[in-house]
Formats: C-alpha cells, structure tokens, sequence
C-alpha cells in the first residue's frame, strides 16, 4: 500500500477552503503556478479529498474505504492522464498508457504530449456511472501538453460533463492551453510558497540550513524543486553548468565534445531552462543585483557580466526564450544543443559584447 498524497504545509489552509463546499464544487478547474510548488501532489491529494467518504474540513480522511483505494491505486473513479514520459519520470504506473497492438518489441523515444488515444480511454469511465453514485476526478497534467487534437476532443466531456465528474487539468502555463479549454475552466493559482517556508520544510527533509539556501536558490524559489534538485545526479551546476561557466569567465571557448553527451541525457527544456537562469543572473549582475539562481557561480557570473552589455545579454535571453518553445522537435538533437551553445559562447566571448 502506497501513501495517499498530502497537501504540502504551504498547501493545506487553501486547500481546505477551496474544497470545503462540495455541493457547489465546479466541474472543471484549472489549477496552475510555477513548477516546482507541488501543483501534481496538491491536485492528487484534491482528488483524494473529493473522494473521501468522510472529509475533514474540506481534507481526505485518510481511513474510509475510498482512501484506502487511492493509497493502492485501485479507485475505480480517479483516473490521472499524463505524457508517457512523465509517467515513466515519475513511477505513475496508473498513468501509463495502455498497450495497445503494436508490435512491443518496437522502442520508440517517449511522447511529451498527451495524445488523443489517452484522452479517448477515457470514454469507458465517464460512459457509467461513478461508484456509490459519489463523485469521479480526472486530473490532466501538465494541461499545456494536451495537442490540439486531444484538447478538441475533450470539449464536449467538458462542456457537458458526465454527473459528478471533477476534471482537474494542472499547468504550469496557462497560455499555452487551448483557449477554448480555458474558457470552461475556473482556476485556482497556486503561488509560490515563502522563502521562510520553503526552506523550513527543505530542513524537515533533512537537508541542512546551507544546503536548503542553496537548492531553493537553484530551483527558483520553489521547495519541491529544490528537494529534487538536491539528490538530482544531474543537477546542473555540478554537472555541467559550473565547468561551462568557468570556461567562459576564463574567457576560452568550452570543448563541445564534453558538453554534448552530457546534455544530450536531458531534456532539452532542462539544460535550455538552466541557460535561461544562467542569463537571468547575468542581467541581475550588471545591474547590481544579487543573482536569484546561482550564487555558488557568483565569481563566474562577474566575471562573464563585465565583459557583457546588458543589450547583448537581453538580446541572448530573448534568444533562448524561442528556443525553449521549440526544444520538443524532432530534428537532430545533437545539432540542436551545439548550435545553442555555440551562440551562447559567441554571446559571451566576442569582444566589445
């Protein structure tokens, strides 16, 4: 048995106030904030708490039989529908898609999307009716994933949802679901938590005082990704960032055959996302501002800004911006991450930048 998903201690007093009226509850809600908040375990433990037989202001119970069904991923009316490559990231067997009759043997890299054949598996629950007539949840994450042809698909179970149906859909970029969808949606923000409460809950995990500075620094603010970030083999100061930047503070062109295999084992919207930060503290240093997401590269990124005009660095910010949008394409990966890194080394150690 696995444990039901709790609130996270920023979480639990909105929480308990949006889900304390059941009977006026909408059907469709949009819940989204920064990643790295817990914006999955919120939605995860909502739906526990809409199930539950016997809440507690507002909360899951924990020990009726609806509880003891999610903490064995066995209820018959929650279902969670994310991109294969989360579901395979995250160890959400639930989530998986279902075989289908394609030959298994067949590999094929993960989809970042949530297809249309995931959203049709939902037709069988929502054709019946919900267990003891209560009420059934379906949470899409991230929302911003569904395409164009899995989003239209779901208009009319949103639209006209079946009786007692609750769709969470969790984003970290309401702009980029179809507008459509978002019009039939109430929406719940979840903000970034304290920095005072992000680091004292980092210390219940058992990182230390520095340590939790550190990391929620790293992370942006945000405490679960801090945690994550804090046992992560990859994080990106230790494994590649710091090295890199170092190159370029020594005002020499980095060896791209020692950058390329590492990154090309991430995500593109990963070392793409630490390059975004690394600018941003770029521009907070040539205006006389403490860096936000990497002061442990505090010489480095001194170093680099001096020789940078806040022009040149804007420019490359808004650069790696409209590469972020596309990072998910299918054309030659390696390719992709030199010519990124190239442009960044030109950024940096042209003369008069």
């Amino acid at each position: 048995m696995t444990a039901i998903a709790s609130f996270f201690p920023w979480q639990i007093a909105s929480a308990g106030n949006w889900l304390s009226d059941r009977e006026r509850f909408a059907h469709a809600w949009l819940i989204y904030g920064p990643p790295g908040i817990g914006k999955l375990t919120f939605a995860r433990a909502a739906a526990a708490s809409l199930l539950c037989e016997r809440p507690s202001g507002g909360l899951a119970c924990g020990t009726c039989e609806s509880c003891s069904w999610i903490a064995n991923d066995a209820h018959p009316d929650l279902r969670l529908v994310l991109p294969d490559r989360l579901a395979q990231q995250y160890g959400l067997q639930e989530a998986a898609t279902a075989s289908d009759t394609k030959d298994e043997t067949t590999t094929k890299k993960a989809s970042g999307e949530i297809r249309i054949d995931q959203v049709r598996q939902l037709d069988s629950l929502l054709s019946v009716t919900t267990h003891r007539s209560g009420m059934r949840v379906i949470i899409l994450f991230p929302a911003e994933t569904l395409n164009t042809a899995s989003a239209n698909y779901l208009l009319k179970s949103v639209e006209e949802p079946a009786p007692g149906t609750v769709f969470l859909f969790v984003s970290h970029a309401p702009d980029k679901v179809l507008p459509t969808l978002l019009s039939r949606c109430r929406r719940l923000c979840l903000p970034m938590p304290a920095r005072d409460e992000g680091l004292a809950w980092l210390q219940t995990q058992g990182l230390s005082e520095s340590d939790a500075d550190t990391w929620l620094h790293a992370s942006g603010g945000a405490p679960v990704g801090a945690l994550t970030l804090s046992s992560s083999s990859t994080e990106p100061v230790s494994y590649w960032l710091g090295s890199f930047a170092q190159t370029l503070a020594d005002r020499t062109m980095p060896d791209m055959a020692e950058y390329l295999p590492k990154l090309e084992k991430l995500q593109p919207e990963e070392w793409l996302g630490s390059l975004q930060r690394l600018f941003t503290d770029l521009m907070l240093q040539s205006n006389g501002l403490p860096l936000r997401y990497f002061p442990r590269l505090a010489p480095f990124i001194k170093a680099m800004a001096a020789e940078l005009s806040a022009t040149r660095i804007s420019q490359t910010s808004v650069w790696l911006a409209r590469q972020q949008r596309i990072a998910d394409h299918p054309l030659n990966a390696r390719l992709f991450i030199q010519s990124v890194l190239q442009r960044v080394c030109v950024t940096c150690l042209s003369k008069n930048g």
